[in-house]
């Protein structure tokens, strides 16, 4: 025992060489242990910044036609709402296989100009003649009316805003089905008044005004706006109400085209009643 005291006595600088020497070598891979991890996080950091950089450009580049396909969706979608077709008796009428009949159409278009300051509004849409546009033809939003086709070329249309002074749409109050018009009195691109009220209808702030369905050219319920304000104007006995439209006119880039299959059979019957009075 005490030659091994010796032993160690003599060699101790040795001894303490070796155990210093392995302490710094397990420090050192300690520390490259953690510098590892650290590169491998900030490399994973980095590619995965770029994977998605790389997805964003590439979902950009895919707008376009993703935003082709969600008007082709909504397109069908449109085409098979209830307010589209009319029920027919088949005790009466035979018509393929079905009570239903369509009546309403849709077909999507850009809006290529438009134009919401001045008094008479109108827009611009890339469908015309050879998509089947023809003049009175509803135009429409996903929530809102947009106007009335007027003019059209080969592939273009020209359609009358709801913010023009000559516009009149058939409307009614959602919670009551009470019938009246709507105009655009020139103002605020964002409001329009519903007139022919009658005085003795309950109205409250928020509620809901859809089209009639009285119309040959707007389906039945599709939004307008809610109530802001009414009144009863000096030498009027019917409400005037302040409408919030819905659609933001000055900011819209797509809109339905409206096709009444049924328009031309309407007018010819409504004429000819008008005509022997």
């Amino acid at each position: 025992m005490r030659n091994l005291f010796r032993f160690i006595q003599r060699y101790h600088f040795f001894f303490l060489f070796l155990v210093f020497g392995t302490v710094a070598m397990a420090l050192t891979a300690s520390y490259q242990s953690d510098h590892r991890a650290f590169f491998i996080h900030s490399a994973n950091a980095v590619s995965g910044k770029i994977y998605q950089a790389f997805d964003d450009v590439t979902a950009y580049l895919s707008l376009k036609q993703v935003n082709r396909q969600l008007l082709n969706d909504n397109t069908r979608l449109l085409n098979r709402q209830r307010e589209n077709f009319v029920i027919t008796d088949t005790d009466v009428f035979i018509s393929a296989d079905s009570i239903f009949q369509r009546r309403f159409s849709y077909m999507h278009a850009r809006v290529i100009n438009n134009s919401v300051t001045r008094r008479d509004n109108y827009l611009t849409l890339n469908k015309g003649l050879n998509h089947g546009v023809a003049p009175d033809m509803g135009v429409i939003a996903a929530n809102g009316v947009v106007g009335i086709v007027r003019n059209v070329s080969a592939n273009f249309s020209v359609a009358m805003s709801v913010l023009h002074s000559d516009m009149l749409v058939s409307v009614k109050i959602k919670k009551n089905d009470h019938i009246g018009s709507l105009h655009w009195e020139g103002n605020n691109y964002r409001e329009a008044h519903m007139t022919y009220i009658p005085p003795h209808v309950e109205l409250a702030m928020g509620d809901t005004i859809v089209t009639s369905g009285y119309s040959v050219v707007f389906p039945e319920n599709i939004l307008i706006g809610t109530i802001k304000d009414w009144e009863i104007r000096r030498g009027e006995t019917f409400f005037t109400a302040t409408i919030d439209l819905a659609l933001d006119l000055n900011k819209i880039s797509y809109a339905y085209i409206v096709k009444n299959l049924m328009q031309d059979e309407q007018k010819e019957l409504e004429l000819s009643v008008t005509s022997d009075i």
